[in-house]
């Protein structure tokens, strides 16, 4: 058996093959599709090992209380997009606002995040740059890598757009454009 680029790949061994067919045989499709026919080797080894089949008859399930719509959901991130980037890398599209979070703890750096976000958000800024600072050594900083998951929390969402690394003249690595929502009202 090769992979597409050439290169050869390991055979499974018994015991894997054993686990894998045991794997795949306990796993229910999300939809009805059209099942493939099974390989000689592949029923050789289903016959070996069966799954454990669950004990007694299925209960039936109590009855569903009536369905209430799920509230909306936002939107999906969006990044800033190549062109936009470009204009602010340039100094053709002003940033309105800057945090610098350089110094500040994770819980004292999620609240001036917050504050700030609303805040921007309230004077209809668009775009703002924040400045989480790259980390030292190796591995990433703690607020380089805390923060994009803060963004996409719910109570940041409600300002948050989308996202995405600072050109180099910006803090590259080390910080993050944040493009607002538009007020509403």
């Amino acid at each position: 058996m090769s992979s597409r680029d050439g290169d050869r790949r390991r055979v499974l061994s018994y015991e894997e093959r054993v686990l894998w067919t045991t794997v795949t045989k306990a796993i229910a499709p999300l939809r009805a599709t059209a099942r493939l026919a099974p390989d000689e080797e592949t029923e050789t080894t289903a016959d070996a090992v069966k799954p454990p089949r669950p004990a007694g008859p299925k209960k039936a399930s109590p009855p569903l209380a009536p369905h209430k719509p799920a509230p909306p959901l936002a939107p999906p991130l969006a990044p800033l997009g190549r062109r936009m980037k470009r204009g602010v890398a340039r100094g053709k599209h002003a940033i309105d606002g800057k945090l610098d979070l350089h110094g500040l703890t994770q819980s004292e750096a999620h609240g001036a995040l917050l504050r700030f976000l609303r805040n921007a958000h309230a004077r209809d800024a668009r775009l703002v740059l924040v400045i989480t600072g790259k980390g030292r050594g190796a591995e990433p900083g703690v607020l380089r890598r805390q923060v994009p998951q803060w963004l996409s929390l719910p109570e940041f969402r409600a300002f948050v757009l989308g996202f995405e690394d600072a050109h180099i003249a910006h803090g590259g690595e080390g910080a993050l454009y944040v493009r607002l929502r538009r007020a509403r009202g």
